[in-house]
């Protein structure tokens, strides 16, 4: 079943990694890639490209760790390379997380790196002919979202950036963020309950991507994006009833819950999960791992008041996208 128009995350996928872009590359779609430069790296690559045998590249981003380090940027066709460009400067480092982001403009692609401009690459093919993403080289990969560029009337106030918290949970460490202030949490072992804003509140358009393992003695977590200290929407994980509950909470009160599922309890435990919720106009959408799990229709309809989220429970998290 197809979940919506912003495709789930590929979470913690494989090197080499080849993945599906779900319609394509189109105008406005920017992917968001997360992980770790090995420490004794050499080179890293992402394609997009015309799918997996690698023979149509239209934009080969090519970060090599010699001679002091730097970038090729290139396009193959049929084949074969065209001539190349390089950038002199090498914006990752070795042992370190990183965060790249690859926003597709009519033009060409612009390249962010840990949230600052690094390059722009031309379209040298239309790049409406790329569907397939590939990640190689020496790094882990913690996930890779698909983000489409919200347009909004002059009016309106722009649309905060996206912030991703990554959690770095050895004993004996504290829990960093990516992009913004550290976070200590009281105990290296257990980074919940976990509470951060959402800028800007919710509006339609708007995804958040929670991702971590359940316990291995799990009963139960929850989710909660809550307005003040109203809850709009608690996903609540029961592990101990294999069920999935949704409701809210007004004024210290619960409503209704909703427990129907169509398929099976995605979650399990002592295995990982992703939750990806899309905020629309009139309901909240759910995917676990990829896969449709609900909708759930607002009950406090003003969204932008919708502004912070909380994680807390029988969960260790690995990665929060607000």
């Amino acid at each position: 079943m197809a979940f919506f128009s912003s495709q789930a995350p590929y979470v913690n996928p494989p090197i080499p990694f080849s993945g599906i872009i779900q319609g394509g590359l189109q105008e406005g779609l920017q992917i968001t890639i997360q992980g770790t430069i090995h420490a004794f790296a050499n080179k890293i690559a992402v394609n997009f490209q015309t799918g997996f045998n690698e023979n149509d590249i239209a934009f080969h981003f090519n970060p090599r760790f010699e001679d002091g380090g730097y970038v090729v940027c290139n396009t193959k066709q049929k084949g074969q390379w065209g001539p190349e460009e390089r950038k002199m400067q090498m914006p990752f480092q070795k042992g370190m997380p990183f965060e790249l982001c690859f926003l597709v403009q009519r033009s060409d692609f612009k390249v962010m790196v840990n949230k600052n401009f690094f390059t722009q690459y031309p379209h040298r093919v239309p790049y409406h002919l790329v569907d397939t993403i590939a990640v190689s080289g020496s790094l882990n990969l913690s996930f890779i979202t698909f983000q489409p560029q919200v347009i909004r009337p002059a009016h309106q106030a722009p649309v905060a950036q996206t912030v991703i918290h990554t959690i770095h949970s050895a004993f004996g460490q504290p829990f960093h963020t990516s992009g913004i202030q550290p976070v200590v949490y009281p105990s290296s072992a257990s980074p919940v309950p976990f509470f951060t804003s959402i800028p800007s509140g919710l509006y339609p358009s708007k995804t958040i991507l929670i991702a971590g393992m359940v316990l291995p003695n799990a009963k139960r977590f929850h989710i909660n994006l809550r307005s003040g200290m109203d809850v709009a929407f608690h996903l609540n994980p029961r592990l101990d009833e294999k069920v999935v509950v949704r409701n809210t909470q007004i004024n210290s009160s619960w409503g209704p819950e909703e427990r129907n599922l169509p398929g099976k309890m995605p979650f399990n435990r002592g295995q990982s999960f992703s939750v990806w919720i899309l905020c629309e106009g009139h309901c909240f959408k759910v995917a676990v791992d990829g896969q449709h799990l609900c909708e759930y229709f607002h009950r406090l309809k003003h969204l932008p008041a919708i502004n912070s989220l909380e994680v807390a429970g029988d969960v260790q998290l690995t990665h929060v996208q607000t």
